[in-house]
């Protein structure tokens, strides 16, 4: 089934669109085609246009980015909900690798830390709970952009106290956790996009605003926290951390006092044109950072003489440290063809997938592999965090078109299942829908309006900014 791409709700110069009262008719254009050269589609200059146009104009990727932002929050949220039994011995102040060594790593290296502001246990147990709520939030997506800052903080603080503690995914989280900051991760499967459609709805039906006081406190509070921390030298020896904080907890109050004074300035446009540019660029460093990950990995395999005799799988497969079903480990090592496939299989994905991304059919099919192969190894050598980074990773090079049918197919099921509880009470269906039991409205369904308020720094994300159609590499 072929699902079309969802189109810009916010189009002001769509005379079709019923949510847009102050639509006038378009005026007649001309039929005649423009000259060359003349900047239009048939001139030089008009891709160049178009290209500029759209990475200007919209956040592009609002799937796969919101599969990002889901992905990673969850991932370390699950890890340090395991882990919350040894925190302690961890991250904590009963670790082998006590305060003063940490002190000292950080002092040498200049790597950022929370937990090196003093070494109370209180101190500990606020900060290690705070990362687990900010990455609950994040999941969720109510006030991203807030959130995916305390986020950050919470995965810089707790690695970078006990950098031996970690793996490879650790790593991916740790720069994806700073990535996350500049995108607009929030437009759909988010509390935030729930909100502003809301807001959305009022503005349409003429209605006031709804007032914001949590997202204006947020900022009110974390003013102070930064000042002090940057008067006590405690964001670390880099001069991008706080640069990026400040700059961060600034906009939000340009964004709060331009949606307030001149929603419809040409400001206001700026500031989302900077907004977009700042999330394509990062999609595009994330999508870059997903391809040097898989081919550094697999041309170093090459090298290995392991790999190249086909024989590497086996070993880790006889570990104890990397078999948690050993009767299963034990069959597939039995094989020496099955080990030999895989062994060579893993190399040849690897270093193949970053040349099929302008492929869309083959890409997608390594899609496929690489996901079942990081399903395999969560299942077969214990290392279940580590799957789950790369496959959210791997996420933001899924097509659009089965993120929709998902989400879709998702928010059906969830309207059967509240349908069957007792005592529950469908509302009425929107205008023009009809409100059939198990009908919800996911993220196929866009708001029918402007941006919202969000009331801490700027406006909610839009649930669609205009991805467009046509093959690009994220689908």
């Amino acid at each position: 089934m072929t699902i079309p791409s969802p189109q810009n709700p916010q189009n002001p110069q769509n005379p079709q669109n019923p949510q847009n009262p102050g639509a006038q008719p378009a005026a007649p254009q001309p039929t005649g085609l423009r000259p060359q050269g003349s900047g239009g589609p048939g001139g030089p200059g008009g891709g160049l246009a178009r290209a500029l146009q759209r990475v200007t104009a919209s956040a592009l990727g609002p799937y796969q980015s919101a599969v990002v932002r889901i992905g990673f929050a969850a991932t370390y949220l699950f890890f340090l909900l395991r882990e919350l039994p040894n925190r302690h011995e961890l991250y904590g102040p009963d670790s082998p690798w006590h305060w003063d060594l940490a002190r000292q790593l950080t002092d040498g290296n200049e790597a950022f830390s929370v937990l090196m502001w003093t070494d109370s246990t209180v101190w500990f147990e606020a900060v290690y709970i705070l990362t687990l709520l900010s990455a609950a939030a994040l999941m969720l997506g109510w006030r991203t952009r807030t959130m995916s800052v305390l986020f950050m903080v919470g995965v810089l603080s707790v690695q970078n106290r006990s950098i031996f503690m970690g793996d490879g995914g650790d790593n991916v989280v740790h720069l994806m956790a700073i990535y996350l900051v500049l995108t607009r991760c929030a437009q759909v499967w988010s509390l935030d996009a729930r909100r502003a459609a809301r807001d959305a709805r009022h503005a349409a039906e003429g209605l006031p605003p709804l007032r914001d006081i949590v997202g204006p406190v947020l900022w009110v509070l974390l003013g102070p926290v930064l000042a002090a921390a940057t008067w006590m030298e405690g964001l670390g020896g880099t001069w991008w951390l706080p640069t990026l904080l400040w700059i961060l907890w600034i906009s939000a109050a340009v964004w709060w006092a331009v949606d307030r004074y001149a929603p419809r300035s040409e400001a206001r446009t700026l500031l989302d044109v900077l907004a977009n540019l700042a999330h394509n660029a990062t999609l595009a460093v994330i999508m870059a950072e997903v391809c040097l990950i898989y081919a550094t990995a697999g041309w170093y395999k090459i090298q290995g003489s392991r790999w190249q005799d086909g024989t590497a799988l086996y070993y880790p497969l006889n570990l104890d440290y990397f078999t948690p079903w050993p009767a299963l480990s034990d069959i597939l090592g039995a094989s020496g063809l099955m080990v030999l496939v895989l062994t060579y299989g893993t190399v040849i994905v690897q270093v193949a997938f970053p040349f099929t991304l302008f492929n869309r059919r083959v890409k997608n099919v390594l899609l496929v592999v690489m996901i079942a192969e990081h399903a395999g190894i969560a299942l077969l050598l214990g290392l279940p965090f580590f799957s789950m980074a790369m496959i959210a990773a791997d996420a933001v090079f899924l097509p659009t078109a089965f993120l929709v049918w998902l989400g879709v197919r998702v928010t059906n099921g969830r309207g059967r299942l509240l349908s069957r509880l007792p005592g529950r009470i469908r509302g009425p269906g929107r205008p023009g829908t009809s409100a059939t039991p198990g009908t919800a409205y996911g993220p196929a369904d866009p708001p029918e309006a402007a941006p919202a308020k969000d009331g801490h720094g700027g406006t909610e994300e839009p649930r669609h900014q205009g991805g467009g159609g046509g093959h690009t590499l994220v689908g």
